[in-house]
């Protein structure tokens, strides 16, 4: 029943901003921009585990991870706005992403 409510809540945050951005682009950028995965992630982990450390390492890991994914945000609106097709655009970012979440990860894996 958990894994159903975990599903349907993460299907609603999803359903709203793409609905949202029909209305309001800011909206729906502002919705996406929120921390909701990682903040309802966080509740289930110590739902299920009530372990404040593992919740403390796993938000501070996040913070690392997030700084990596931040360029494609910029990258991708500059190449559409260059003519370049979403989907290469998409690849472009995507690759660009992996590539920076590997550096993170080496970096954060070095004592």
């Amino acid at each position: 029943m958990l894994y159903a409510v975990k599903t349907l809540l993460s299907a609603l945050i999803i359903l709203l901003a793409t609905e949202l951005s029909k209305r309001s682009t800011a909206l729906a950028a502002f919705i996406l921009a929120l921390p909701l995965v990682s903040t309802i992630a966080l509740c289930w982990i110590y739902i299920e585990s009530k372990d404040i450390n593992k919740v403390a390492a796993i938000s501070a890991d996040t913070f690392w991870y997030a700084l990596p994914t931040l360029p494609m945000f910029l990258l991708m609106p500059l190449m559409l706005r260059n003519g370049f097709n979403f989907y290469v655009t998409l690849l472009a970012c995507c690759i660009t992403t992996a590539a920076l979440m590997s550096l993170t990860q080496l970096l954060m894996s070095k004592p």
